[in-house]
């Protein structure tokens, strides 16, 4: 492990790690010297990465309330005590509805809500209670998207439900960064996964700046301990595209529609 790692020894929990972002995240964690569970609802998949790393493998669903409920009683079985949680499972299931996301039904928002919120909600509920009473703290970790900064072309339920998750990281960091509970928010661009092979005539646009590897994401993370930042950026010229959107919103958006026309022009084809 690298000397003086500030992972080396810390309990750590990656959920969708079974593949992508999460797996790759789940390796290095374990290279800084962690002690990793690893998460995903494909059993199997946990349980090679598991292998793989010397960690414990805790399939299930981390969405919903028993479900974590039991990988936060598991992973503290194995750890026994839980430093830092990757909340980074995370879908994108409207593509199912068909183009239009618009017409997407409620039980695609609902799921989507489902995994891409309140899963962190939950976790946060049982870990941050503990994390205070303890003094010791701890790292919550959201693998959110340039779409929760940026808003997404394509994907209604994507781009809100990843503005939600920004949304409730940011929240947890106001209320409990001062009280020993860091948070930090990954929000890359295209990344080279199954999400973005999924994605269709969108992942021209999402790679417009470079698709990276889930490894080069895991390394922007470990890079951004050394300040504990809030925002951390793998595509570093999504900042400047934040600071544009917020310093002139009505311009941002002529541009992003701009940037929708030629999608539906390529669509039309």
């Amino acid at each position: 492990m690298p000397a003086g790692s500030p992972l080396a020894g810390a309990g750590a929990v990656v959920t969708g790690a079974g593949n992508g972002i999460g797996r790759a995240l789940a390796r290095r964690l374990a290279a800084e010297g962690a002690r990793v569970v690893v998460n995903d609802l494909d059993a199997a998949a946990a349980t090679a990465v598991a292998a793989e790393i010397g960690g414990h493998a805790v399939p299930g669903d981390c969405a919903s309330d028993a479900g974590v409920a039991a990988l936060v009683e598991q992973a503290r079985a194995a750890l026994g005590r839980i430093d830092i949680f990757c909340a980074n499972a995370g879908i994108d299931t409207a593509a199912e509805a068909g183009p239009d996301t618009l017409q997407a039904p409620d039980a695609v928002w609902e799921r989507m809500l489902e995994v891409n919120v309140m899963a962190h909600v939950r976790a946060a509920r049982a870990l941050v209670p503990d994390w205070l009473a303890d003094g010791r703290g701890g790292r919550f970790v959201v693998t959110a998207s340039a779409a929760g900064l940026l808003t997404m072309i394509g994907s209604a339920p994507y781009s809100v439900t990843k503005h939600a998750a920004v949304g409730f990281a940011e929240w947890l960091s106001v209320t409990y960064g001062d009280r020993g509970v860091t948070v930090q928010a990954i929000c890359p661009q295209g990344v080279q996964t199954r999400m973005l092979e999924q994605s269709g005539d969108l992942a021209q646009l999402l790679s417009r700046d470079s698709a990276l590897t889930p490894e080069a994401v895991a390394q922007a993370w470990v890079d951004s301990l050394s300040d504990d930042r809030f925002l951390v950026l793998p595509h570093p010229e999504v900042a400047g595209y934040y600071a544009a959107r917020a310093a002139d919103t009505d311009r941002w958006l002529a541009g992003m529609r701009r940037l929708q026309a030629k999608v539906d022009a390529g669509a039309d084809r």
